[in-house]
């Protein structure tokens, strides 16, 4: 090979080193703004549902239980029969009853009539005054019996109305505690519990140090209270109760939101995410998936206009539904990485992707919007 040869090998080896590496393609990403807007105050709680109520059904009187009138775990409307006593022992009681006071019903009106004949023989002398008193005596006597006659049949007629047991609320009820043909003692033994279902109740904790606001917004008008289940589903519903007392071992004020729960998916004992809207204010907003967790706290990926990115540290206030009210860190109208931030790092070039997944452009950042 001649010396020509060699000089231009070599010279194209060196100039292919000088070249480097090819750089690498921008990386297909999904945006949106961050939004200066006005955002929900509100207080983030766990909370627990309990229901409105909670019933424990007994029976005034002892028997035998006849029959159940509804099947565990259905919804009850307030009066409807849940369980039949045997009512044959208070149907003797209420017939002898009402046979004593047709008895003594005729007995005090003859004593009526003979007072009311000794009235007037004793206008005439023809009876004592001595007679006249024991006829007066007899007849207030056997006008008592009457009015004692008439209360224990009264008394009967309630006994054998306590034999038909009714709901006394809505509510759902559970498991059957007695079944027909168990005897049960007045009073005693629960037969089975209700629950009110709608309303419902939620209780939650906050921090102590928030109940001067509670209470200060709670005087100015109706606090809004959001639930939502594990499932996902928001119900809306309001302050209804602030303890009176702060819990000295965790330094919290317990709070109770009503809900209408009219689709009944609120479950007493559930667990549930509350928030409490205390009001609203101005603040940067931006989607939940934008914000990311590092060794050094939380970060986004900002889109800057000539289409690279650059890490941000960030300072997140609080969660609105899917979105997130940032404290620090970024401002209103700059564009935020929402998807495919693995594949960055800053100073990398982007693509954004439409909805469609086609390259869009990059939304320009609004005045004063860079950093």
């Amino acid at each position: 090979m001649t010396a020509v040869g060699l000089l231009a090998i070599t010279a194209g080896a060196c100039g292919k080193k000088d070249a480097g590496p090819p750089p690498k393609p921008p990386v297909p990403v999904s945006v949106a703004a961050a939004r200066r807007e006005s955002a929900p105050l509100d207080l983030a709680a766990t909370g627990t549902v309990e229901a409105k109520s909670t019933v424990e059904v007994r029976s005034r009187v002892g028997g035998e239980v006849m029959r159940v009138h509804f099947r565990e775990g259905e919804e009850v409307r307030r009066g409807a029969v849940l369980f039949t006593i045997d009512p044959r022992p208070f149907q003797t009681t209420l017939a002898s009853a009402q046979a004593r006071l047709l008895r003594d019903r005729v007995l005090a009106d003859n004593a009526a009539r003979q007072a009311a004949r000794y009235h007037e023989l004793v206008a005439k002398d023809f009876v004592t005054k001595e007679q006249y008193d024991a006829a007066e005596a007899e007849a207030r006597s056997q006008k008592a019996n009457l009015a004692a006659d008439e209360a224990t049949v009264a008394d009967a007629r309630l006994q054998l109305s306590y034999a038909t047991i009714h709901s006394p609320v809505d509510g759902r009820a559970g498991a059957l505690i007695v079944h027909a043909g168990n005897n049960v003692k007045a009073n005693d033994d629960t037969l089975v519990v209700l629950h009110q279902m709608a309303p419902i109740d939620v209780r939650f904790p906050v921090p102590q140090q928030y109940l001067g606001e509670v209470r200060r917004r709670a005087a100015a008008g109706q606090l809004a209270v959001e639930v939502r289940d594990s499932g996902g589903v928001s119900r809306n519903g309001s302050l209804t109760f602030v303890d009176n007392a702060i819990d000295p071992q965790t330094g919290t004020i317990q709070l109770k939101a009503t809900v209408d729960n009219a689709d009944r998916g609120l479950w007493p004992g559930e667990l549930v995410n509350v928030a409490l809207r205390l009001g609203e204010e101005q603040a940067v907003v931006t989607p939940e998936s934008a914000v990311q967790s590092g060794q050094q706290g939380d970060y986004v990926f900002v889109v800057k206009p000539d289409q690279t990115v650059e890490s941000r540290p960030v300072k997140v206030a609080r969660s609105v539904g899917d979105d997130v009210v940032i404290a620090e860190g970024l401002e209103g109208g700059e564009t935020v990485v929402t998807d495919g931030q693995l594949r960055l790092v800053p100073g990398a070039k982007v693509t954004i992707k439409a909805s469609g997944g086609a390259p869009a452009a990059v939304p320009a950042a609004a005045p004063g919007g860079e950093r």
